[in-house]
């Protein structure tokens, strides 16, 4: 099937049609020349006949040569002719009652000026010229026919040549940029061959060469930066959690310190559970091992973690799955992304339920909250974007009121999203949020 978008099939179409003008411009070259060739052997050839009839009858308004040849004084010719008749030989449309029935001919006129005297005379083509007087249109008659057929022959040679031509030069000349794809593929050593290059094909891959580089180091410092970050927060994390462990084992089970405590430790587990989630991420997806891993199992210990969160609210959570399903992908990219889902959905849910759903192709969680604001939708998967108490309802177009202020009552970094967002791009699969008609939220991970 032709391509048009290919760069070879746009040079051979190209080349194709440039020949193809090409050729168009010589015929029509050769058609003028033949039409004024004939307009000037015909013209040369009526004057010689209004002189020899001259000569052989007198002075007549109209003298007739079989066959063909009619030459009329002005006066006496038809007034179609006085009207339109100039000096240059002029072609017109007839038609002819002949003894097979009527057809259709050329009438070819001219105006003559002789001394003070004006001639039209007229050359009715469809019948052979007396050629006994002027050999030379006989002759023009017969190589008009070697020309036309030669012309024809070098049309059809020409535009095949141009096909073939095109064919084998567009090759050569996407070669240079085919070798150049294949060593953006595979490695730096044939690319850096390339780069030698005098041509814009060398242009091409040292900007390319000069563009890899550039993406290696800073990928080579992000990898760096993420080692480095996660290497000297693990310690302090190891502390905090020490510290925390040790005051929640101290502190009497009624204590209002207990909250704060809790806090402490929930904030350093999941911190420490985003610095893994970033140390995977930071690695190639093919160079992630992706064991086969239970969904409904990630799901259910997710929820039994985040259930605190629903301690205070008239909130219900359940996971609804016919059966075991399973994806094959690394546990802690599964957790994070499924539990960065249901701890939004029981932070933003004050009345009502959450339900996770799974399925052979999906995972959805579902929550009855107060759902996202049209404005915020371009960005949701924005990092450090978070709902504020400023938003208004959707339903009413109003200021939600103070009770509702979600700012106040919810902690977070506004990196949940984003965070699943990259997670899902890492691991292939898809995620999308649509509003529920009741109100809330349903977010929807296709993981096959």
């Amino acid at each position: 099937m032709f391509n048009i978008d290919s760069i070879a099939n746009k040079f051979r179409l190209s080349y194709f049609i440039f020949a193809l003008l090409l050729c168009g411009a010589f015929v029509s070259i050769f058609l003028y020349a033949e039409s004024r060739i004939e307009q000037e052997l015909v013209k040369g050839r009526l004057l010689q006949q209004l002189d020899i009839s001259q000569e052989k009858y007198g002075d007549r308004s109209i003298y007739t040569a079989d066959p063909g040849i009619k030459i009329y004084r002005y006066d006496s010719a038809p007034t179609n002719l006085q009207t339109t008749a100039t000096a240059t030989v002029q072609e017109k449309s007839v038609t002819i009652d002949g003894e097979s029935g009527k057809t259709h001919g050329n009438l070819h006129f001219f105006a003559y000026q002789q001394g003070n005297q004006t001639y039209i005379l007229t050359y009715l083509e469809g019948v052979e010229m007396v050629m006994s007087h002027y050999p030379v249109l006989e002759i023009f008659e017969n190589l008009e026919d070697i020309f036309a057929d030669t012309l024809r022959v070098a049309v059809i040679l020409s535009l095949l040549i141009a096909a073939i031509f095109s064919h084998l030069s567009s090759k050569q000349i996407i070669k240079p940029l085919l070798d150049l794809k294949k060593a953006v593929e595979t490695d730096h050593s044939n690319l850096t061959e390339l780069t030698h290059l005098p041509s814009e094909v060398g242009v091409l891959a040292r900007a390319i060469d000069e563009k890899n580089h550039k993406l290696e180091q800073y990928l080579k410092r992000e990898q760096l930066f993420t080692g480095d970050v996660s290497h000297e927060l693990r310690t302090p994390l190891t502390i905090i959690m020490g510290a925390f462990e040790v005051l929640a084992s101290q502190l009497p089970a009624d204590s209002h310190l207990n909250e704060f405590t809790n806090r402490i430790g929930t904030t350093a587990r999941e911190t420490s559970e985003i610095i893994t989630a970033l140390l995977l991420l930071s690695r190639a997806p093919e160079k992630l091992d992706a064991p086969q891993t239970s969904i409904n199992s990630i799901a259910l210990a997710e929820v039994q973690r985040l259930t605190y969160l629903l301690r205070y609210k008239t909130v219900t959570c359940q996971i609804v799955a016919e059966q075991e399903y399973s994806a094959y992908v690394r546990p802690e990219l599964l957790k994070m992304a499924l539990g960065n889902l249901i701890k939004n959905a029981f932070q933003y849910t004050d009345d009502g339920e959450v339900t996770i759903t799974i399925d052979d192709e999906k995972i959805m969680v579902t929550d009855t909250g107060l759902g996202i604001p049209e404005a915020m939708m371009p960005l949701l998967y924005e990092r450090f974007e978070r709902l504020t108490h400023d938003y208004q309802d959707e339903g009413t177009g109003t200021a939600l009121s103070p009770e509702n202020d979600i700012n106040h009552k919810v902690e977070g970094s506004g990196l949940g999203l984003s965070i699943v967002q990259r997670i899902m791009s890492h691991m292939g699969w898809q995620l999308t949020h649509q509003a529920n008609p009741s109100g809330g939220s349903t977010f929807i991970i296709y993981y096959k």
